[in-house]
C-alpha cells in the first residue's frame, strides 16, 4: 500500500490572533513549532515514515514540515514546493481581525465568507500593504484578488493529479505540509465530501491524517495517525 500523510501547518502568529492570513506570510508560533516537532515524533512511533515531500511557498507550511521531518529522522527526503498548495486567498479581508470585520460586516456576511463553498471574499485593492503581486515568489503567476473554496479545489486538484498522484503511485510514502483549505480540497476529493459538507471540516492544527491506497490507487478511510 502507498501512503498519504496530510499536515496543516502549526499555529501561525496570525492564528493566535484570530486574523485572516490566506496567502500572506506569517510565522509560527512557540505552540506551532511544538506541534510539528510533535507530528514528526508521531511519524517516527508510528513508523510511517515519508519518502517524498511536498509543501506550500508559504513560511508556517514549510517549517511545520522541516521541523516533523527532522523529528523523524527524514530531513533529507526530496521536496517539492508549489504555490498550489499555498491557502485560500482571503481577498480584501487578509489582516483583519476576524471579530472585527464580524462587528463592522455582520456575522451572517463573515459566515458566508468563511465557510460558503463558491462565494468568495471581496477582492483585494490594488495597491494593498498585503498585495503580493511584486513578490519574488510568485514571478511568472498571476496572484489572485480572492479565492473561494471551490476556486481554491480548483488549482489543488490538477496538481494533486500531476505531481503527487504519481508519487504515490510508484509506492512512495508521501507527505503534504499545507494549510486548513488547500488540505480540505485534498480531503474533499479523496473522501467524496459534498460541497455542502466540506464547509463545516474542520482540518486541526499539527495532526498528521493519513490515507492508505489499494493497488488500483483507491484511498481507503481517513484516519488520523494518533488514532491508528
Amino acid at each position: 500500500m502507498s501512503t498519504l500523510i496530510l499536515i496543516r501547518h502549526g499555529q501561525s502568529r496570525w492564528n493566535l490572533e484570530n486574523r485572516f492570513t490566506g496567502w500572506w506570510d506569517v510565522d509560527l508560533t512557540e505552540k506551532g513549532v511544538a506541534e510539528a516537532i510533535a507530528a514528526g515524533e508521531l511519524l517516527a512511533e508510528k513508523g510511517v515514515l515519508p519518502t517524498v515531500a511536498f509543501t506550500s511557498l508559504q513560511t508556517r507550511a514549510i517549517k511545520t514540515l522541516h521541523l516533523a521531518l527532522e523529528a523523524c529522522g527524514r530531513l533529507w527526503i526530496p521536496e517539492t514546493k508549489d504555490w498550489r498548495l499555498n491557502e485560500r486567498h482571503y481577498g480584501g479581508l487578509t489582516g483583519l481581525d476576524k471579530a472585527e470585520t464580524a462587528a463592522r460586516h455582520g456575522d451572517e456576511q463573515v459566515h458566508i465568507w468563511r465557510r460558503s463553498f463558491d462565494v468568495p471574499p471581496p477582492d483585494m485593492e490594488p495597491g494593498s500593504e498585503f498585495d503580493l503581486s511584486a513578490d519574488p515568489r510568485y514571478a511568472g503567476i498571476a496572484v489572485p484578488r480572492t479565492e473561494s473554496l471551490k476556486l481554491t479545489i480548483e488549482r489543488v486538484l490538477p496538481y494533486w493529479e500531476s505531481a503527487i498522484l504519481p508519487q504515490l503511485a510508484a509506492g512512495e510514502t508521501v507527505v503534504v505540509a499545507a494549510h486548513g483549505n488547500s488540505l480540505r480540497a485534498l480531503v474533499k476529493h479523496l473522501s467524496d465530501i459534498s460541497d455542502e459538507d466540506i464547509t463545516g471540516l474542520e482540518i486541526p492544527t499539527g495532526q498528521p491524517i493519513v490515507y492508505r491506497f489499494d493497488d488500483a490507487m483507491t484511498p481507503g478511510e481517513r484516519r488520523y495517525l494518533k488514532d491508528t
